[in-house]
């Protein structure tokens, strides 16, 4: 997978334990994550959304398709795995006016996303 700086750009699967090692390395707990719903790729491992999402931009993603996340390796397998909230979420044009992701279609595409990426 390649990397820009400590962030990683995730297009095949990646192991839970890998997240894992990410999060105590980090914040302890989660792992911040960009997913392009569009793309069916993620960036992981960035101190703020925002540097993720500017890999994903430099790599020709466009930005109305990414939605920043955290993920909790240790929840994995219940509903509090996924925490759908970060600052690039607040879109009013795109009718997204708070840091979590408004659109239940929009949050099963994240969710597709990632469960294709992460075994």
């Amino acid at each position: 997978m390649p990397e820009h700086g400590d962030i990683e750009v995730v297009r095949e699967r990646v192991s839970l334990g890998h997240l894992a090692d990410l999060a105590e390395a980090g914040f302890g707990d989660l792992v911040k994550a960009v997913v392009d719903i569009r793309a069916a790729v993620m960036a992981i491992g960035g101190g703020l959304h925002a540097d993720e999402e500017a890999v994903l931009l430099d790599l020709g993603s466009a930005q109305v398709d990414l939605w920043g996340i955290n993920l909790y390796p240790e929840q994995h397998g219940t509903e509090d795995w996924i925490e759908f909230d970060s600052m690039i979420n607040v879109r009013p044009k795109q009718g997204n006016r708070s840091r979590s992701v408004e659109d239940p279609e929009t949050r099963r595409r994240i969710v597709d996303v990632v469960d294709r990426l992460v075994s």
